[in-house]
């Protein structure tokens, strides 16, 4: 795994909005995420402005009734007292036909890519009333001390730990750096938060805008044009923050310049309660695997970041995660269902072991063997 040493030197966009923070004057937090990327630019039917807002109203007062449901706050689960897998796959049924694949992802705190792998041929923009969708709410927990913030970067997603609840687990979806800018991996922590940061885009922004025509402001103030959102905690990394976003749609992909960003209202809850000094991991760990309550072996995988490939073997490190999991128990594994799983990383629960496993398929029988074994015992042949 390509982990790189612990970062704990101050860069000068971390300095900068300390010094604003202590002046008690707007925060120019310069974040590593641009202003004008399109999350969604692939996509020809982008919602319109007022449109996402409405879109963003609806999805926080849904998520709201789905937490009263669970008894527990969006984004938090009980930690199991055996095992490693957390929450549970369901599905749901659209209902209104204006509704798309992306505000039931964002109602249900599932991201992008996440809600796209799990409904392949849904799609995206118009599934339609009546359309059944998997939520894919169901997470094994990332090979890391359960401590701090953990963040899965192939997985796309977030758990916390708090340290003052520590029954509990939140895991929330985020989008990281697209390959040109992509997150590095390392361990951390959290500094100073932030809250209505303004934004300085970089001097590559800034020249890359004006070569274009469309010269960028050497500071964009808070408000709805800001891609910081209303919250920003930095890191003491250089120049990287976890923060919101003015285009929630693009959560859940690979679409910053290296920042993490998460959807509004989780980056909201998670401002109020992370401490500064908190340890975030930044991980890479494209195959998971991990025992679920009643025994059950799963494995799940995520497409492979292209800058950690090199002198990654995909297959051994799924196989020793495994082994690992597997050496004190006695447990036979298919090694073919495990390469499947690497070889097609769609994120979906593959059970290789226990009760939720399919039954092995019976081996093919040999014909040929069963007729030369009945012509060799025929008795009129031996008469």
């Amino acid at each position: 795994m390509n982990i790189r040493d612990t970062f704990t030197l101050w860069g000068p966009t971390s300095l900068a909005v300390l010094l604003a923070a202590s002046l008690a004057s707007p925060a120019f937090a310069q974040s590593a995420d641009e202003q004008t990327e399109n999350p969604v630019q692939e996509q020809s039917e982008e919602p319109t402005q007022k449109q996402a807002q409405e879109i963003s109203i609806d999805a926080v007062d849904s998520a709201a009734q789905v937490a009263d449901q669970d008894e527990l706050p969006r984004g938090h689960f009980r930690l199991p007292e055996k095992g490693d897998v957390i929450g549970e796959r369901y599905t749901v049924v659209v209902e209104d036909p204006k509704q798309t694949l992306i505000d039931i992802a964002r109602r249900h705190n599932i991201g992008y890519e996440e809600m796209r792998m799990a409904n392949p041929d849904v799609s995206l923009w118009v599934p339609g009333a009546g359309t059944e969708v998997v939520i894919p709410a169901q997470y094994i927990l990332p090979p890391a001390p359960r401590e701090g913030v953990v963040i899965n970067l192939s997985e796309l997603r977030l758990y916390y730990y708090p340290a003052d609840k520590p029954g509990i687990v939140e895991t929330y979806p985020v989008s990281v750096g697209r390959e040109e800018f992509a997150t590095p991996v390392g361990i951390t922590r959290t500094t100073v938060k932030v809250k209505d940061p303004a934004w300085a885009p970089p001097s590559s922004m800034r020249r890359e805008a004006a070569e274009r025509g469309e010269p960028a402001p050497s500071v964009v103030p808070p408000g709805p044009q800001n891609p910081l959102g209303e919250h920003a905690i930095l890191l003491a990394m250089p120049s990287y923050l976890i923060h919101g976003t003015n285009r929630p749609d693009g959560v859940g992909m690979r679409v910053s310049r290296g920042c993490i960003r998460m959807y509004p209202e989780d980056i909201k809850s998670l401002y109020e309660r992370l401490p500064s000094g908190t340890q975030v991991n930044l991980m890479d760990a494209p195959f998971k695997a991990g025992f679920a309550a009643d025994g059950t072996l799963f494995v799940q995988s995520f497409p492979q970041l292209e800058e950690n490939v090199e002198g990654f073997e995909p297959l051994l490190n799924a196989l020793e995660r495994v082994t690992a999991l597997t050496t004190d128990r006695d447990v036979e594994i298919d090694a073919d269902q495990i390469q499947r799983a690497v070889e097609a990383p769609d994120g979906q629960f593959i059970a290789l072991y226990g009760p939720q496993a399919p039954e092995p398929e019976p081996e093919p029988v040999e014909l040929i063997d069963e007729l030369k074994l009945s012509a060799a015992t025929d008795p009129d042949k031996d008469a």
